[in-house]
Parts: C-alpha cells; sequence; structure tokens
C-alpha cells in the first residue's frame, strides 16, 4: 500500500519516447505510474491510437495506453521529467518544457555523455538537472513500437551528491514497476563510467560496420578499441573523475561479455541515415 501511494502521487513526463523513453515510460505506466510521453509525428500518431507496444525479447510483448502528446503546454506541472532525447535535441527539448517546470521538478537526463545536464540547467535554472545512466537497449522499431533487447536498468543521482527525497520517490516508481534504480552520491562518475564504454563501442562498430563480435576477432580492431577506453579514462581523470584504478579492465571485461552481434545505438543510426550524435560521443 505503501508503495502504491508513493507510485501514484508522482507525476512523470517522459521527454522522448523512442527507445530508452518509450521502454521506461511503458512500464511506469503499466505499474499505475501517472506517466505522460512527449512524442511527435507518426509515432506520436500511433501511440495515440494504439497504444505503446514494446515487443522484448526479455519481456515478451505488450501494449499500454498512455497518455501521448505533441505539445507540454496545457499540462499541469511535472514532478519528474524524464530526459530521453538525443543530445543535439536537449537545448530544443529543454526550452520545450519550460510550462511544466515547477520549482522542484527534477529533469533526469538519461541520454548519451556527460555535459547534458549543464545544458538543462542552463536553459531551465540551476537545481532542476539529475544525472542519469540508463543500461538498456531499445529502439523505434516502427511508429508506435518499441524493440528491446536487453537489460533495463538506471542510475541516477543529483549532481551536489546530496540525497534527496524527489529521487526516492522517483526510486520507488521505478522499483514498482519493475526497474531496478540505484541512487549515487556521484552520478558524475558512473555518466563517465558508461560513457568510456558506449563511446568506445558506437565509435568502432559505426567504424568498421561491424559487430562486437568481429571487432574482438580482429587483433587491429579490438586494440583500437580499448585504446578509445584508455584515451578517454586519461580526459575523465584529468577532469577530476574518481574514475577506479582498473576501470580501463572493467570496462574491457564488460566489452568481452557482450552478445557476438551486439552493435549500437549509433550504427542503428548511422544504417538508417539518420543524424548522428557525434558531438556527445567523440568530441
Amino acid at each position: 500500500m505503501v508503495a502504491w501511494v508513493a507510485v501514484s502521487a508522482i507525476r512523470i513526463l517522459v521527454v522522448g519516447a523512442g527507445g530508452v523513453g518509450g521502454f521506461f515510460g511503458a512500464k511506469l505506466a503499466r505499474a499505475g505510474v501517472p506517466v505522460t510521453l512527449l512524442a511527435r509525428g507518426a509515432h506520436l500518431e500511433a501511440i495515440q491510437r494504439h497504444g505503446l507496444r514494446v515487443r522484448s525479447a526479455v519481456e515478451g510483448e505488450s501494449v499500454t495506453k498512455v497518455e501521448a502528446v505533441g505539445d507540454v503546454r496545457g499540462l499541469p506541472s511535472s514532478d519528474v521529467v524524464l530526459f530521453c532525447v538525443k543530445s543535439f535535441d536537449t537545448e530544443t527539448a529543454a526550452a520545450a518544457i519550460r510550462p511544466v517546470i515547477g520549482p522542484d521538478t527534477a529533469v533526469v537526463s538519461l541520454q548519451n555523455g556527460v555535459d547534458n545536464e549543464e545544458t538543462i540547467d542552463r536553459v531551465l535554472g540551476a537545481g532542476h538537472a539529475v544525472g542519469g545512466v540508463a543500461y538498456v537497449f531499445a529502439a523505434i522499431e516502427s511508429p508506435g513500437v518499441i524493440a528491446h533487447r536487453f537489460a533495463g536498468h538506471v542510475v541516477v543521482g543529483e549532481l551536489d551528491g546530496r540525497p534527496s527525497p524527489r529521487l526516492a520517490r522517483l526510486q520507488a516508481a521505478f522499483t514498482a514497476a519493475g526497474v531496478r534504480t540505484e541512487v549515487v552520491p556521484d552520478v558524475r562518475r558512473a555518466l563517465w563510467q558508461k560513457y568510456l564504454m558506449i563511446s568506445a563501442q558506437a565509435g568502432m562498430t559505426s567504424l568498421t560496420r561491424a559487430p562486437i563480435g568481429v571487432i574482438r576477432a580482429v587483433p587491429e580492431s579490438w586494440r583500437m578499441y580499448r585504446r578509445i577506453v584508455e584515451e578517454l579514462a586519461a580526459i575523465g581523470r584529468a577532469a577530476g573523475v574518481p574514475l577506479a584504478d582498473d576501470i580501463v579492465e572493467t570496462i574491457v571485461t564488460a566489452a568481452e561479455g557482450l552478445a557476438p552481434e551486439a552493435y549500437s545505438s549509433l550504427h542503428h543510426d548511422l544504417t538508417q541515415g539518420r543524424r548522428l550524435e557525434l558531438e556527445a560521443l567523440h568530441g
């Protein structure tokens, strides 16, 4: 009963109902959390007409009826915004949601890169942005349909490291939805840990047009993968991020454990002819 009161009392807006936002938004909605998806185009129209369909290799197929809009004007203020747009849309999307930002609204960036939070706070005012890391691989398969391949847990944290009631409520909502959620005191470290992994994975799978299994099998490409991780770790430490001494080995070991057919979202966008997050992922 306590958990239900907590999740039903939190109002969540998902900005960007693509793979990440759509997957988590659907799970939250199925758990009874008041969720609104901000989407556009044919994807928005399909969700409004038929609901959001998730085809998961882990959880099976589901269709969720969830509120979806193309404009936030007229909506009540949100307690939490899950900010899931591509990094190059951060400034525009943040400006578009000003009407639903209250004094204590948390805008949780679940994006690629390590500096989206700065942009969010610059646009919306200091104290709104929250760091977040989503460990999930999902993408829009067709309008109104999300294909989910693996994982689905979240790491979040206030930028100043303090515990906060708003993140405790978000954690309760995610937990009720079956999403493992960790609240950490140093989210910047978590952001960089993921960045080391996704930058190498995205760069190498896109450059070679090959999955990780092929990259691992070719000594030259596997060495290059490792060199990317090493260089980014050095940059992170130079920026004052307290990365673990063994972070390179940790990332490389994780890459060794990926399914041989794994690519990256950057490779997916490349093959689909979409705009690429090159600046956020590779500077």
